[in-house]
């Protein structure tokens, strides 16, 4: 295997971890409002809608192996996984644009419509982040460099879920002059074009250095029995499902808790007490005085409070991913990982026993929960490069894409299951989006969707780690093995 100097530049960092901002401008509107979209904006029932995500989301998953057979088998003058991104960055956003249109078809022809739509972007989304996510592991084989640019990439990552989470329902009432339909398809065009450009920038500005030598080729049939007999492997695989299944529920479900259960007055009385409604105005002062058009913050106050609470969430979340590197390096990835995530369970589960007028309480949870995740969040996927190096350490050849495509495929499963949830409990439940007032029984679904239900599969999660063997020490032995054979050969 050949390597060049394992040292990353600044420049390829950003750029590289511009490509994931880019994806998740539209990962994270999934993530977050697809259910929203189709059953409040496009109008499809949530039983309905339930079904359109968990079945495009399964197809989406199953051929997340598939893309990693061919990433790995890939061989141009760019390398195996750069090409990917460069081939897949205009097909991205173009088919984005689609997903987020609102055609004024018949019931049936909504339902074939969306279905198509998303199935496709999630296939383009495999062939796009597969190969995006694989080269972390072959830009540098320096481990302690792996967990530097994890942290800028998920920077990045928190930048476009801040844009996401907070920006992006004021973004659709502007742009759409009130038409959330509209509204929709204008916002997903301008992110749809950031995307292309930023895609273009990863793929010219990053380098693969860690390059298998030809007589370390496998057959598929090998790589596929190296996976299966890859016990940390197995271990990533569960727990990023499961950590994706609470993303995704919990995710989905806060627009319709801050809209239904929060109570307006008090979350109203918080955003004036808080200094926020005085910061906005203030800010339009500025605006105005130098001759500029006001800011134009959304009146709706569920919607407001929802983007002020995102927002905390994920300001506290980039904190907590400036403490991962310095956590990671001294205590392992393991360790970091799971005390974590292990304190921000604690975050989500406490929403069980908020009422609707425990305003101050359900920030001061956000904020919390933002900051021990985030230092669990850039730690995943430098765990998930390791578990390439083991594979390569153990088996003395490397198939890089395969482990890769194998966790988002868990990572899509996860999102599958928990974006399938959160419209299928409000089914469950007799929502309504016809009415201004939810039943006890719906209500009472969205409140568990955000607590006990989204609670479970992090604390399961947690447990699946003490299962992985991939300590400190054991990182340390298998980085100096590989740079030792690397070496000699």
């Amino acid at each position: 295997m050949t390597t060049s100097t394992q040292k990353l530049s600044v420049v390829e960092k950003v750029g590289y971890s511009l490509g994931d901002l880019a994806a998740n401008l539209i990962f994270q509107t999934l993530v977050t409002f697809i259910a929203f979209f189709y059953t409040d904006v496009y109008g499809i029932p949530a039983a309905t809608a339930s079904t359109i995500i968990f079945i495009a989301g399964m197809v989406g998953a199953c051929f997340s192996p598939i893309m990693g057979l061919i990433a790995d088998r890939t061989n141009t003058r760019w390398g195996k996984f750069r090409p990917w991104i460069l081939w897949t960055s205009v097909p991205f956003g173009v088919i984005t644009l689609l997903t987020f249109n609102t055609p004024d078809f018949g019931e049936n022809g909504k339902l074939i419509y969306a279905f198509v739509t998303y199935t496709l972007l999630l296939l383009i989304y495999s062939a796009n982040n597969l190969p995006y996510a694989a080269l972390s592991g072959v830009l540098t084989g320096d481990m302690k460099e792996r967990n530097s640019l994890s942290a800028y990439r998920f920077v990045a990552v928190m930048f476009a879920q801040f844009i996401i989470q907070v920006l992006l329902l004021p973004l659709v009432l502007i742009l759409g002059g009130g038409d959330k339909a509209e509204g929709f398809k204008n916002t997903m065009t301008l992110f749809a074009i950031v995307g292309v450009v930023f895609f273009l920038i990863t793929f010219l500005t990053t380098k693969e250095r860690v390059i298998p030598r030809p007589e370390q080729s496998s057959s598929i049939l090998q790589d596929i029995k190296d996976l299966l007999g890859n016990k940390p492997w197995i271990i990533m695989l569960v727990v990023t499902v499961l950590v994706f299944v609470t993303l995704a529920l919990k995710g989905g479900s806060y627009v319709y808790y801050f809209k239904y259960f929060v109570s307006e007055s008090h979350l109203a009385a918080f955003l004036e007490d808080s200094g926020f409604n005085g910061f906005i105005l203030g800010l339009n002062n500025l605006l105005t005085s130098v001759g500029l058009t006001e800011f134009q913050w959304p009146k709706d106050t569920a919607i407001s409070g929802l983007s002020v609470f995102n927002g905390i969430g994920i300001i506290f979340m980039i904190v907590g991913i400036g403490f991962s590197k310095f956590f990671a390096d001294k205590y392992g990835k393991r360790n970091t990982y799971g005390v974590s995530l292990l304190i921000s369970t604690f975050f989500v589960l406490v929403f069980y026993f908020f009422s609707p007028q425990s305003i101050g309480l359900m920030f001061i949870s956000q904020l919390l929960h933002g900051f021990s995740y985030g230092i669990s969040i850039p730690v995943l996927w430098a765990m998930i490069a390791d578990v390439a190096d083991y594979s390569e350490w153990k088996n003395n050849h490397r198939a890089t894409a395969i482990i890769f495509a194998a966790m988002l495929f868990g990572l899509k499963f996860g999102l599958t299951i928990g974006g399938a949830l959160v419209a299928g409990i409000l089914a469950f439940n007799n929502y309504d989006p016809e009415v201004l007032v939810q039943s006890p029984d719906a209500i009472n679904g969205i409140k568990l969707s955000v607590s006990l239900y989204s609670s479970l599969p992090f604390l399961v999660a947690t447990a699946s780690l003490f299962f992985y063997e991939i300590n400190k020490k054991m990182e340390t032995r298998i980085e100096q093995d590989l740079k030792q054979r690397r070496v000699s050969k």
